[in-house]
C-alpha cells in the first residue's frame, strides 16, 4: 500500500512538473512579438495559461516549503547547532510540514475540477418526457429553477428558444447562461427528471408522476472548435406562430444539419432570419463540441460517469417529490426535506453535495 501511495505520488510531481514547464513554454510564447501580434493564437495560448497560473502558483509555493524543510532538516544534522537554533529549525519543519500538505491538497483539488472551472458558459435544454401537460408545467419549473439560481449567483441568462403549450408549460426550452463557475454548478443537472405531484388539473387529489429531460453542453468559443461550413446545410423556411399564426412572411426559420455527425438544429424563435441563423449556429457548435469532447475523453467520462452519472437523458437522476416536499438525487442517495425552496432556485445545498462527491471520487481516481 506504502509503494502504491509513493508511486502515486511520484506520478503527480511528475504531471505537476510538465504542467509548470507547459506554462514557462507558454510564457515564453507570449513574449515572442510574431505571437503577440496574432490574435488567433495569443487568445489560446492565454486562457490555457490562466488555466494552469492557480495550479503552477500553488506547485511553486510547494517547492519553496520543500527546500524550506530541507534547509531546516540540515541545521538539526549539525552537532554543533545551539539549543535555540535546533528548537527554532524543529518549529519551522513542524509548520512547514503542515503548510506542504495543505498546499498538496490545494493543488490536488484545483487539478481535479480545472477542466469545469474553466467553462463560463453553457447551453441547457430542457424538454418534457411522459406525462403531458403536467411534464410540460414541469419543463416550465425547471426553467424557472435555473434561471432564479442563475440570478442570485449574477450570472446572465438568455432564452435561446422555447414552445409554449396551451395550459402555460414549455414544450422545450434552450437558454444559455454566462459566468465564472457556471459549468461546475449546473454540469451535474443533465438526464432524466422526475416529478411526483398533483396536477392543477387532478379534480381527485391523485398524485401522478411526470418526467422531463434536461441536457447540459458546454458553450465553445469559435476558436475551440472549427466547423468546415461546407460540412453544414442550411434549410430556410416560414416560421409561424402559436396555432399557425404568421410571424413573418418572409423565410426566417433555420434549420443547420451538420452532415458528417448527423446533428440537426431547427430555430424559429425569431423574426429575423440573422438572429435565428446566429442562434442556431451557437447551438450546433455545443452539441458538436460536446460530442468531440465526448469522443476524445472517454476514460475520463467513463470514470465522471461512475462518479455523477453519464448525464444521458434517458437515465433519471432526481425525483421531485412534492407532497413529502423531498428532492432525492439518485446518483449520490441524497434526499433535501426542502425541496420548496429549491424549486425556487436555492440549489446551493444540492449542487455542495453533487460537487464534493464528485471530487471526492476525482481525488480518489487521480
Amino acid at each position: 500500500m506504502a509503494t502504491q501511495q509513493s508511486e502515486q505520488k511520484d506520478s503527480l510531481l511528475t504531471k505537476l512538473d510538465e504542467l509548470q514547464a507547459r506554462y514557462a513554454e507558454i510564457e515564453n510564447q507570449l513574449n515572442d512579438p510574431a505571437i503577440a501580434q496574432d490574435h488567433n493564437k495569443v487568445v489560446p495560448l492565454a486562457k490555457e495559461q490562466g488555466k494552469l497560473r492557480p495550479i503552477v502558483e500553488a506547485y511553486r509555493q510547494y517547492i519553496e516549503v520543500l527546500s524550506g524543510i530541507a534547509d531546516a532538516e540540515a541545521m538539526l544534522e549539525d552537532d554543533e547547532i545551539e539549543k535555540d537554533f535546533a528548537e527554532l529549525a524543529a518549529e519551522e519543519i513542524e509548520q512547514l510540514t503542515e503548510k506542504k500538505q495543505q498546499l498538496m491538497d490545494q493543488i490536488k483539488d484545483v487539478l481535479v475540477m480545472a477542466d469545469d472551472a474553466g467553462i463560463d458558459s453553457i447551453i441547457i435544454e430542457i424538454r418534457p418526457g411522459t406525462g403531458g401537460d403536467e411534464a410540460a408545467l414541469f419543463v416550465r419549473d425547471l426553467y424557472n429553477m435555473y434561471q432564479k439560481y442563475a440570478e442570485k449567483k449574477r450570472w446572465k441568462a438568455e432564452m435561446l428558444d422555447f414552445g409554449a403549450t396551451d395550459t402555460g408549460g414549455f414544450r422545450e426550452v434552450i437558454m444559455n447562461i454566462k459566468g465564472a463557475g457556471v459549468w461546475t454548478d449546473f454540469g451535474y443537472e443533465g438526464g432524466g427528471h422526475r416529478v411526483q405531484r398533483v396536477p392543477e388539473t387532478e379534480s381527485q387529489g391523485r398524485v401522478h408522476t411526470s418526467a422531463a429531460t434536461v441536457a447540459v453542453l458546454p458553450e465553445p468559443e469559435e476558436i475551440d472548435i472549427k466547423i468546415d461550413p461546407a460540412d453544414v446545410l442550411e434549410h430556410v423556411s416560414r416560421a409561424s406562430g402559436p396555432g399557425g399564426q404568421s410571424v413573418n412572411k418572409l423565410n426566417s426559420a433555420i434549420k443547420l444539419e451538420h452532415v458528417p455527425t448527423g446533428i440537426t438544429v431547427s430555430m424559429r424563435d425569431e423574426k429575423s432570419q440573422h438572429k435565428n441563423r446566429s442562434k442556431a449556429w451557437r447551438i450546433l457548435r455545443s452539441r458538436i463540441y460536446e460530442k468531440h469532447q465526448r469522443e476524445i475523453n472517454m476514460e475520463r467520462d467513463s470514470a465522471r460517469k461512475s462518479m455523477i452519472g453519464s448525464g444521458d437523458r434517458s437515465q433519471r437522476i432526481r425525483t421531485y417529490n412534492f407532497p413529502q416536499n423531498r428532492l432525492t438525487d439518485h446518483r449520490i442517495n441524497l434526499s433535501l426535506y426542502s425541496l420548496d425552496k429549491i424549486i425556487v432556485g436555492e440549489m446551493e445545498e444540492l449542487i455542495a453535495a453533487l460537487r464534493d462527491n464528485d471530487k471526492r471520487m476525482r481525488l480518489e481516481n487521480l
